[in-house]
């Protein structure tokens, strides 16, 4: 259903490198690459304000393509600078509701910055944290989650795709519990959206992050925030400017009702006008075509990677995804992302420092990650296997 050999062609990159870490920055598209530059060269010919008053269709247009893409309101979403800053918006503008005592629920995959948050807001309000039980797979267990919610729990905090292997944790049941016990859902899509399709709706989630540098293909520095309408009104912003609230008086001020409440005047705005762009352009593949692609891809390349002497395979879960994570008997994973680079072959590797409570249970300090996509190549499988067991004979 891909046309990867089309997909390739827009995507300068791939004469360069073999590029296996998308789940850090994937390769732009062509035309991505252009909405970012034809906005800074207007910048550069008219200014900055001013080219931002030519291009205000564009702007609102990224709205309504992420909007289209996770299926919710265009006054649901909000842009900001990456992942992290809309979780963290959505988080501490919860966490100023939190008293001593209340719970917060996560997943035992869940992201090092997510948790660092947790642990923050506990020093400060008595909060605990409590860390759902995986199943047999290595999944969060929704059974395990129904049975811990009390009238304590205040939030349910989990990633969706961790960043140190092809685990999918099941949102839609997380959802579904959520929803009937009324319970706030907080999903880190950092990793899925763009890989995989995504539906807030069929999720079930009040809040979801993502960045566009990832499977979106999206330049760095950007991403979104989807805050639900329904649950809107609880969110006290950690940060407020003049353009999330109008000052009313002297004394007073007045939030705004949508999601730009999270958002601050001072933006990227060749950046947003880009991401609407890689927006549009993964739409225009479509989602589920791009999904079964990076299954069949990361199928492959595990099966490949699995008849190799001495790599062990570290993903968790029934059917993983397309971020692909093993180790190599007596060679560190540091390692095995610098000696594949001098082939120009581009994978990383992800550390306990990134995933503490989920690495700590399986006694790993760190693991090779290579994340493949749509547009990646079964011959590239093949060179990617080719170095490797010569680097590891």
């Amino acid at each position: 259903m891909i046309d990867v050999k089309k997909a390739r062609a827009e995507t300068p990159g791939t004469e360069n490198v073999l590029h296996f870490n998308n789940a850090g920055a994937a390769l732009m598209p062509g035309e991505v690459v252009d909405a970012l530059k034809d906005h800074i060269d207007l910048e550069a010919e008219i200014g900055g304000y001013e080219a931002a008053a030519q291009t205000i269709d564009a702007d609102a247009h990224t709205y309504d393509a992420i909007a289209g893409l996770i299926n919710c309101k265009t006054t649901e979403v909000a842009f900001v600078e990456n992942a992290t800053v809309g979780w963290s918006g959505a988080f501490y503008g919860l966490a100023n509701t939190f008293k001593s005592g209340d719970r917060i629920l996560t997943a035992r995959s869940e992201y090092s910055s997510n948790y660092i948050a947790y642990l923050q807001i506990a020093e400060r309000t008595g909060i605990e944290i409590d860390v759902i039980p995986d199943d047999e797979t290595g999944a969060l267990s929704p059974s395990a989650l129904e049975n811990m919610i009390d009238d304590r729990v205040k939030l349910i905090s989990i990633t969706h795709v961790p960043t140190n292997g092809g685990l999918i944790n099941p949102a839609v049941a997380v959802g579904k519990i959520a929803n009937a016990l009324r319970v706030p859902y907080l999903l880190d899509a950092c990793q899925s959206v763009g890989q995989m399709p995504i539906d807030v709706a069929e999720i079930g989630c009040d809040m979801l992050s993502a960045t566009g540098r990832k499977y979106l293909r999206g330049p760095r520095g950007t991403g979104f925030l989807y805050a639900s309408s329904q649950i809107m009104e609880k969110f006290d912003p950690p940060v407020l400017d003049n353009h999330a609230a109008k000052w009313t008086g002297r004394n007073t001020y007045e939030i705004r009702s949508d999601a730009k409440r999270f958002e601050n005047w001072e933006n990227y705005t060749a950046g947003k006008i880009a991401l609407g762009v890689a927006v549009d352009y993964a739409t225009s593949w479509g989602l589920d075509n791009i999904f079964a692609r990076n299954l069949h891809l990361a199928t492959l390349f595990r099966d490949r990677l699995s008849q190799i002497p001495g790599v062990t395979l570290r993903d968790l879960g029934t059917n993983p995804g397309a971020i692909v994570t093993f180790t190599v008997d007596r060679i560190e994973a540091p390692d095995i992302t610098a000696r594949m680079a001098k082939y120009k072959i581009n994978i990383t590797h992800s550390t306990l420092f990134s995933t503490r409570l989920d690495m700590e249970k399986r006694h790993l300090n760190a693991v090779v990650r290579a994340s493949l996509h749509y547009y990646n190549t079964e011959q590239e499988i093949d060179r990617f296997i080719e170095k490797l067991t010569v680097e590891i004979a």
